[in-house]
């Protein structure tokens, strides 16, 4: 069998089994915990009747393998239940609100790779000076301190003492119904419609939560870069460069840096999937109405298809961006293409 199709195969083989333990867990977990699903539905002044009937039409009464089954019919389907808190369909509450968890995540990758690079780079560079001893501190802070903490004293400062900043939500009321939101991204959609002056409002909800989230991601992604760039620096090529005359920002920037930036793109694609799935607090605290605020306020009041459905969702972004780094560093470093 052809090596690259073999290659292929495995990788959809796991692709597919990985999906399929994402189901599983996610579906059990929810029968474990102690919450009644016919409960939330039915109502707790609901007579033991009702909460019966209830359970036959939900399925409930069937054993868990069969009960798996059809949930994974449905999902393969698209079909991720009804929310009990919006009674709307799962899939339509996150398609609402996936947007703004992505547009969260994305400005705060920006920051975090953008600042963090550099940052590690110059680290590296500075090894054991000052500047190292500043960006392994910013680190460890990032690393030390919640981020919900580091929230509520932003909005403290900044939006309630200052005012620099715009509150909790992702804009005004005010704007709220001024324009069309076709991608569900608000700087986006403010800029295609042409009203600045709502996607300046916008950004000012932005700044603060994106800033956050991108402080938490250069602390991880700044210590990488270091780690990888103490390792290029120390390197036999880079000895041969210098032996030859090379500038030392020819050195670093061109040759050491390039090399570095293969591992570097998995720690910064993973760090993006952390963000998607792990801004619960962050959208708790600003009151951003994303994935992680419905999750949040769904399990809240049991509503266990919005649980299900968010958590399998995460879960799904975070496989497909593992993947996807997976391939590129396998696209960008040849010494990973298998050579059977």
């Amino acid at each position: 069998m052809n090596p690259r199709l073999s290659s292929l195969a495995r990788g959809a083989l796991a692709l597919a089994l990985t999906c399929l333990g994402l189901l599983a867990v996610t579906f059990f977990i929810g029968r474990v915990i102690p919450v009644d699903p016919a409960l939330a539905v039915a109502g707790e002044r609901a007579s033991e009747a009702q909460l019966q009937r209830a359970r036959l039409a939900m399925g409930l009464d069937r054993p868990l393998p069969l009960q798996f089954a059809r949930y994974v019919s449905q999902v393969l389907h698209g079909d991720l239940g009804v929310s009990v808190l919006t009674t709307n369909p799962v899939t339509e509450d996150i398609a609402r609100t996936f947007p703004a968890t992505l547009e969260l995540a994305t400005c705060g990758i920006l920051l975090g790779a953008g600042l963090g690079i550099p940052l590690g780079v110059w680290a590296a560079v500075r090894r054991a000076g000052l500047v190292d001893h500043a960006v392994r501190l910013i680190g460890l802070v990032g690393y030390s301190v919640p981020i919900f903490w580091l929230g509520l004293m932003g909005l403290l400062l900044f939006y309630a003492r200052l005012g620099w900043v715009g509150g909790p939500g992702r804009i005004d009321v005010a704007y709220l119904y001024e324009f069309a939101r076709p991608t569900g991204l608000m700087l986006l959609d403010a800029a295609l419609a042409g009203r600045w002056d709502a996607f300046a409002n916008a950004l000012s909800h932005l700044v603060l939560p994106a800033s956050l989230l991108g402080y938490f991601s250069l602390a991880y992604i700044s210590r990488m870069t270091r780690s990888f760039m103490l390792g290029e620096l120390a390197s036999e090529y880079v000895v041969a460069a210098r032996a030859k005359g090379l500038s030392e920002a020819r050195i670093v920037w061109r040759h050491a840096l390039r090399n570095a930036l293969v591992p570097l793109l998995t720690v910064v694609v993973l760090s993006y999937a952390g963000l998607l799935e792990g801004s619960v607090l962050t959208e708790t605290v600003f009151g951003w109405p994303g994935l992680g605020l419905y999750i949040t306020n769904a399990l809240q009041n049991a509503d266990m298809n919005a649980v299900l459905g968010g958590t399998l969702v995460v879960g799904s972004v975070f496989i497909a961006l593992n993947l996807a780094s997976d391939m590129l560093y396998r696209l960008l470093d040849p010494r990973t293409k298998d050579t059977r």
